[in-house]
Order: C-alpha cells, then sequence, then structure tokens
C-alpha cells in the first residue's frame, strides 16, 4: 500500500495538482482539485482487487481534470481581457465628444447660414467628379463640380447657397456623389463632416455608438476619419 501511496503522490506532483496549504474559496457547488483527489484516492482504496484501476486510466482521468481545469482559468482570462478592451474602446469613444469625424452618410444637415461638408472616396483618378445636393422632395439644390481628381479622399465643401445663388433653407439634405472613371460614370459613397454630441454603450459593454450633432447615430467602428 505505501507503493502505491508513493506512486500516487508522484502522479499528483507530475500533473501540478498538489494540494496546498492555502486553499482559495470557490462555489460550494464547485468541485476543487483536493475533492477531485479524495474521490480518485477512494475509488483506488475501494477498487476491486482482483480488477485494479489501470496506471493509465488513473493518470487519464487525472489528465482530464488538469485540462478541464486549465480551459477554465483560460475562459476567465479571456473574460478579463475582454473587458479591459470594452473600457479601453468606450474611453477612446468619449474622448471624441466635440471632435468632429467622417462617416458613412448620403444625408447632411444644413444649419442657418451654416454649410455642409464632406468627403468622396475614389478608387481610381478620375477626370471629372460631382456631388449633387437634394432636398426630401428630390429637386436638385445645387451642382458641385470637382474636376479632375487622383484616387484617395476628395473633399467638398457646400455653403449652403442653392444654383440660384440663393441661401437654401436649413434642414437636412441628401448628397450623392459620381465620378468618370474608366469612361464610365460612377457612383461614391459619401462621408459626412458631422461633430460628436455625446457616446452610448450598448447593453453588456457592446455597441459603441456616436451621437451626432446633426441627430444621426452610427457606430464607433464606422468613423473613417477623426479631424
Amino acid at each position: 500500500m505505501a507503493h502505491i501511496d508513493n506512486n500516487l503522490n508522484t502522479a499528483i506532483n507530475e500533473l501540478g495538482l498538489g494540494t496546498s496549504t492555502k486553499k482559495p474559496k470557490k462555489p460550494p457547488d464547485q468541485l476543487g482539485q483536493a475533492e477531485f483527489l479524495n474521490l480518485m484516492i477512494t475509488q483506488l482504496k475501494n477498487q476491486d482487487p482482483f480488477a485494479p484501476m489501470e496506471n493509465g486510466d488513473f493518470i487519464s482521468q487525472m489528465a482530464q481534470f488538469s485540462s478541464v481545469t486549465g480551459l477554465a482559468e483560460l475562459q476567465q482570462s479571456f473574460d478579463k481581457l475582454a473587458t479591459s478592451l470594452q473600457s479601453n474602446q468606450a474611453l477612446q469613444a468619449s474622448s471624441l465628444v466635440g471632435r468632429t469625424v467622417l462617416v458613412p452618410s448620403a444625408t447632411g444637415t444644413l444649419s442657418s447660414g451654416g454649410s455642409i461638408r464632406g468627403a468622396l472616396e475614389l478608387s481610381a483618378s478620375s477626370g471629372a467628379v460631382g456631388v449633387t445636393i437634394k432636398d426630401d422632395s428630390g429637386q436638385v439644390i445645387r451642382r458641385l463640380e470637382l474636376g479632375p481628381q487622383s484616387s484617395g479622399n476628395v473633399y467638398f465643401n457646400w455653403d449652403g447657397l442653392a444654383d440660384n445663388g440663393q441661401p437654401a433653407p436649413a434642414g437636412r439634405y441628401f448628397v450623392s456623389a459620381d465620378a468618370e472613371i474608366n469612361d464610365g460614370a460612377v457612383a461614391l459613397e459619401t462621408l459626412m463632416s458631422a461633430s460628436v454630441d455625446s457616446v452610448t454603450l450598448g447593453q453588456g459593454g457592446q455597441g459603441l455608438r456616436l451621437n451626432l450633432t446633426d441627430g444621426n447615430s452610427v457606430d464607433f467602428s464606422s468613423v473613417r476619419e477623426i479631424q
């Protein structure tokens, strides 16, 4: 029996499951390493002497328990990392309050005496780039001809004047853009410039959203540029 106990202690130590004088607190319904070892020892002491447990079976059970314990600890580490990343993202987003960002949007809000600024993303150089401003009824209010442009971001600024030179009423307008690329007209995605009014954090730390002063709300991840 002493020989069996020595082998048992050796296997326990090799697997890193040796008992410690300091016992961490755990939920009452959770099976810890000490309890598991006690069960295994009891199983060994009460096994059928004519059909003893094979050493390989014992080691296998110990290894499985060690693996499950390691996975649980790894999951806890990932949970802590996720919480830390969410907190860091929330801090970054809150620092944007009062800043101006470029976000994908097809609408812009014109204030009295103000302007609407934005940008276009060109995948290739173009001989002619234009921006069209429409009101709620679909009527064209202003056409901005930006001329030839190289690939990349192309910025525009509508001063709020209609094609007839008169100031357009304050309100929301629809913005679209197009470019001549490889002898064909291509519709372009529009990015609108707006100030960040506040930040909303979704339930469980998910779904950071930026609330803009123009009334729109966008995902934090959709920000293309901070101005």
